[in-house]
């Protein structure tokens, strides 16, 4: 078994698509419950840019698609547009439960990567870098599309719940680069659409489970991924 995986640990990951009112009532509601992430700056939000990659079967694309339950997909993640920590993630979802895999990257690897040089992936003592760099050796793994979003996280100890609304949905239509300058991200949803997404281990409180149901709110496979592949041109199933 690679090695990598030996100290996985998966997690409950519920998502919701909810209009503007709908956040609004649900913010209220998980006030005195829940405390703003750490990580996020002083007006409560965080920005996001990830770079997804697929193979030359858009494996990832298509799983999530046909709706197999058990996938996954790879990315490049940054944070406020800063490249002190960059990370290559690989997203494991098996049903209801994810688990993520990360490798930080310094800036000098990830442009290497971009500009195809994947030897630097090569590291034999590493398992996720060599599995990376198989994956883009053998599958062609190549850059996709960039999401774009803002996040405003909220946390609670009980059960180590994470309550995370994600507005401003955009995509880098062709772009694959996470720090260019010239970037002119396009929105990829409608500003009035928000997606909610709530993890937790073992159990989700009451309480919390309370606060985030409302009336005609269901559980749905809301993927940033697959929303911002939609404004791409090459794909045949761009009009379904």
């Amino acid at each position: 078994m690679n090695t990598a995986y030996n100290n996985l640990k998966f997690r409950h990951e519920l998502k919701f698509m909810i209009n503007r009112h709908q956040y609004f009532i649900i913010r209220q509601r998980l006030k005195n419950l829940v405390r703003p992430d750490k990580y996020a700056s002083t007006n409560g939000e965080y920005h996001i840019r990830s770079l997804y990659f697929d193979d030359y079967e858009n494996s990832a694309l298509s799983e999530k698609l046909g709706g197999f339950r058990d996938r996954h997909k790879y990315r490049i993640r940054v944070y406020n547009g800063s490249d002190r920590l960059i990370l290559f993630e690989k997203k494991i979802k098996c049903g209801d439960y994810i688990a993520k895999v990360k490798e930080p990257l310094d800036r000098d690897m990830y442009e290497a990567i971009l500009n195809g040089n994947y030897e630097v992936l090569h590291q034999p003592d590493n398992p996720f870098a060599m599995e990376l760099y198989l994956e883009m050796k053998q599958h062609l793994l190549r850059p996709r599309v960039i999401v774009d979003y803002v996040r405003e996280p909220y946390v609670c100890e009980n059960g180590n719940v994470r309550i995370t609304f994600d507005k401003e949905l955009r995509t880098g239509l062709h772009a694959t680069d996470l720090f260019d300058q010239s970037f002119n991200p396009v929105p990829a949803l409608d500003d009035r659409h928000i997606i909610m997404e709530v993890k937790y281990d073992e159990y989700l409180p009451e309480y919390i489970k309370a606060a985030v149901q409302m009336e005609g709110l269901y559980q749905q496979a809301a993927s940033k991924y697959v929303i911002c592949c939609k404004y791409l041109k090459n794909n045949n199933w761009e009009d379904q």
